[in-house]
């Protein structure tokens, strides 16, 4: 019967084809313009690390001085001293913990056909690639040990490989960072969090790290640091970046198996913060903040406020052609009405009449669906040439292809109930009548 059904609905486009050609595109145009930004808002506002990101947690503590113009209860400084991130490292009150700063490093290649160049780095601490399970093609992050020693050891990005090595297994071998010597002890694959939610101080849809280093070792080489730094108070004419000066610049991460660890791991910053009030430290009251990934993200607003607005006015647009859509479905039944009276008549009942026409709206969304999937190709190749940060991450996945699919044949089913249930109404008696 559903064989019978479809062969109808071709002979019913084929019949009025101006009339099903404005219907397919209709539901072309709205399914296009929703899965387009639909995509980059999934692309956007994902979970980056799905399945764990309710269990790593940014920490903040509120250090700052208490000024003219504090409230209590403001939000703190988002980034921790050197100071309170060593303190809480070493107190190792997470199953796992890490401190880190972004950097910038100059590689030396020992290749002479390669000219020194600049690159993106990150100085981090052991737990930093189990935590955020960066994917490893050859050999593995440092441990503490190398933490505690200042080790000479470096990770490197997959692109680095490539480029340094010809993508090889480079473990063992050494790579010059501003003249300084570091083994190579692991290789990433192609790996991009997005968002770049462990650092959001320089953006969060930047291209992560091509070079990773114990930031201990950063520490003893003085290889600077790069991102949001937040000093107050007299520097006494120290760095910003020394052990007892009162400048934030390092993200802290910490992982936490249950809801009760998270507990107990505020209430410990909560005493931690209190500690370092009656030591002198810290003039404001405590003021901790213990956030999950995805809370996190939602508190820096990482999700740009365009990209929501385009997904509600897309699904705006989209109402407007389901609209349209089911006004010529209405207009076709009642072209059709003889057609409609004459198969009652020969027995036909309502369920049938019904059915009918919801497999015909079917298909028409079908074909929409496929034209929204072309139009929703352009939609982000166009997103992709703008200059946004984000532009070059608006990728269809197949997830995101099937919900085309599946929203094109929802709303053209949805569209098709009016005229559906309108068709299956007719009376055969008064159609047979006015023939």
């Amino acid at each position: 019967m559903l064989n019978y059904y479809f062969d109808l609905a071709l002979r019913s486009f084929r019949a009025a084809k101006g009339l099903s050609l404005l219907m397919i595109l209709a539901l072309g145009l709205g399914i296009g313009a929703c899965m387009t930004t639909l995509t980059v808002f999934h692309v956007l506002g994902g979970d980056p690390i799905p399945g764990k990101s309710e269990r790593l947690f940014n920490v903040q503590l509120d250090a700052e001085a208490a000024n003219p113009s504090f409230k209590p209860g403001d939000e703190p400084v988002r980034q921790l001293t050197r100071f309170d991130a060593e303190a809480l490292l070493q107190a190792k009150k997470g199953r796992r913990q890490v401190m880190m700063t972004g950097a910038q490093a100059t590689v030396l290649p020992d290749d002479p056909a390669l000219k020194p160049f600049v690159t993106t780095a990150r100085w981090t601490s052991a737990d930093f690639f189990t935590m955020f399970e960066a994917p490893f093609a050859y050999g593995s992050g440092w441990d503490a040990a190398a933490d505690q020693a200042d080790a000479r050891v470096v990770v490197i990005s997959h692109s680095l490989n490539e480029k340094l090595f010809g993508g090889a297994n480079s473990v063992g071998r050494e790579i010059r960072l501003r003249e300084q010597g570091f083994r190579v002890v692991g290789v990433l694959k192609p790996w991009r969090p997005v968002p770049h939610y462990f650092d959001l101080t320089q953006g969060a849809y930047t291209q992560p790290a091509e070079v990773y280093a114990p930031i201990s070792t950063s520490f003893r080489l003085n290889l600077g640091s790069s991102g949001n730094m937040n000093c107050w108070g007299n520097l006494d004419g120290k760095h910003p970046r020394d052990l007892n000066v009162p400048c934030a610049w390092l993200q802290y991460w910490v992982e936490l198996d249950s809801a009760a660890q998270a507990a107990e791991y505020r209430n410990y910053l909560q005493q931690y913060s209190e500690e370092q009030g009656r030591a002198g430290r810290f003039e404001r009251p405590a003021n901790v903040r213990l956030r999950p990934v995805m809370a996190w993200l939602d508190h820096q607003q990482v999700l740009p406020s365009d990209v929501r607005l385009q997904v509600w006015l897309a699904f705006a647009f989209l109402l407007v052609c389901l609209t349209n859509t089911v006004g010529l479905l209405l207009a076709k039944s009642l072209r059709r009405s003889a057609e409609i009276g004459v198969r009652r008549a020969l027995g036909a009942t309502r369920r049938a009449i019904f059915q009918q026409f919801l497999v015909e709206a079917g298909v028409l969304g079908l074909i929409g669906g496929l034209l929204g999937l072309a139009l929703a190709a352009l939609g982000l190749w166009l997103v992709r040439l703008s200059p946004a940060p984000y532009a070059r991450l608006a990728e269809m996945d197949w997830p995101m292809l099937a919900l085309t699919l599946a929203l094109a044949l929802l709303a053209s089913l949805a569209a098709g109930l009016l005229p559906a249930w309108h068709a299956a109404g007719i009376s055969p008696a008064r159609q047979l009548k006015t023939q």
